[in-house]
């Protein structure tokens, strides 16, 4: 599954985000404060959330809250050294659908992210996204015009799916460079130039001439909508 981790302790969120990984299997998104979790949640899919209460800029009880305003239908774990009745009420009122308190066992965390996913909350991403003359398909991550198709490689993919899901939108480098390549890494912002070269290669390839990606100077990069 993917999972959105938001602990800013930055020792817990490491072994956290780590445990997820390698003992669960998912894919792992870790920030750290809640404003940046908003951000990510609104913008990208995810199969479960988990927030910590206690964030900084926007503590984790807000952030449910505001997604559940604006419409967010996805799995939502809290996660707080708040153990009292009406604080679980409060969590459990803004919207999360499950409630862990700290300190925790990780084979619990990992059995309640389990359980949340066997649950639906949000359609399943049509497997091929259509906009203009262009096809992406989610499972192959072949994208094609007519009767030429390329074969993106994993980075590509990524970065073409997080611009048509955001078509229109001018993405900032350095959203995408978290979102894709994360918050861990020591990736710089010259590994998304080039792979948005790459990209533009590939488009190349089924549409010569096309024009897809624009760069806005000095922000990011948008697909026309």
């Amino acid at each position: 599954m993917k999972i959105l981790l938001a602990e800013d302790e930055q020792r817990l969120g490491k072994l956290t985000a780590h445990m997820l990984k390698i003992k669960g299997g998912h894919t792992v998104d870790w920030v750290i404060s809640g404003e940046t979790a908003y951000d990510y949640a609104s913008v990208s899919s995810y199969d479960v959330l988990v927030l910590d209460w206690m964030l900084p800029d926007l503590d984790g009880w807000s952030v449910c809250q505001q997604l559940r305003l604006n419409g967010y239908t996805g799995a939502i774990m809290m996660l707080t050294a708040r153990d009292s009745v009406q604080d679980r009420i409060k969590g459990l009122d803004a919207g999360a659908d499950d409630y862990l308190i700290k300190p925790f066992e990780i084979e619990e965390l990992l059995a309640r992210i389990r359980a949340l996913g066997r649950r639906s909350f949000t359609p399943l991403l049509e497997e091929v996204y259509r906009w203009g003359e262009l096809e992406l398909n989610r499972t192959s991550h072949i994208i094609a015009k007519g009767n030429n198709r390329v074969q993106l490689s994993h980075r590509e993919f990524q970065l073409m799916d997080l611009l048509v899901q955001n078509k229109g939108q001018v993405l900032s480098r350095e959203l995408i460079l978290d979102r894709i390549w994360s918050l861990e890494t020591e990736v710089t912002l010259k590994t998304i130039d080039a792979t948005v070269k790459l990209l533009r290669r590939r488009l190349l390839q089924i549409d010569p001439g096309s024009d897809w990606i624009k760069n806005v100077w000095g922000v990011g990069y948008k697909i026309e909508a």
